[in-house]
């Protein structure tokens, strides 16, 4: 059974990363920061649950992102400007402008493929603990991996075509 001390550390340590994935879900600061909220609240009521505290990132991952989806399912979605404005030179301009790009491109997959494309690259997981937090087989996570991948490069490819 894992320690309440243990939970605050790993919340406290991840925290930012957490942000991240819930702000992918919901495209807003003070949504993101609900969903956060509501995915510690549900880990520390069901933390008598976790047997084995060497499980805890994929057993929280797995919280948070069914606070993601409860979202998705509840809410309207409103996409909100990631970038302030401000002078950037030419190369940045092009850096974000590709940055942009990607989020947009990742934002418009549906929500499963999305949720393995964050985990796997913007929380650098391993397709085994991604497994583990969706609740799918390895092969379903490979698979959606694989389609997620294959849309975003026409996604992507259309883009560069049409600039």
């Amino acid at each position: 059974m894992a320690t309440t001390q243990a939970f605050r550390e790993y919340i406290t340590q991840n925290q930012q990363a957490f942000y991240r994935l819930a702000y992918s879900y919901t495209k807003n600061s003070d949504a993101a920061l609900d969903v956060v909220q509501d995915a510690i609240v549900k880990g520390i009521e069901k933390l008598h649950t976790l047997r084995n505290p060497a499980y805890m990132k994929t057993w929280f991952y797995r919280i948070l992102v069914n606070e993601g989806l409860n979202y998705l399912r509840g809410k309207k979605v409103v996409s909100l400007d990631e970038y302030a404005e401000s002078p950037l030179s030419a190369a940045e301009d092009r850096d974000v402008a590709q940055d942009v790009d990607l989020y947009n491109a990742v934002q418009r997959l549906e929500p499963k493929l999305r949720t393995v494309v964050i985990l796997r690259f913007f929380e650098d997981m391993k397709l085994e603990d991604i497994a583990s937090i969706t609740g799918d087989p390895l092969s379903t996570v490979k698979s959606r991996l694989y389609k997620a991948l294959k849309l975003l490069k026409v996604d992507l490819q259309e883009g560069v075509m049409a600039t």
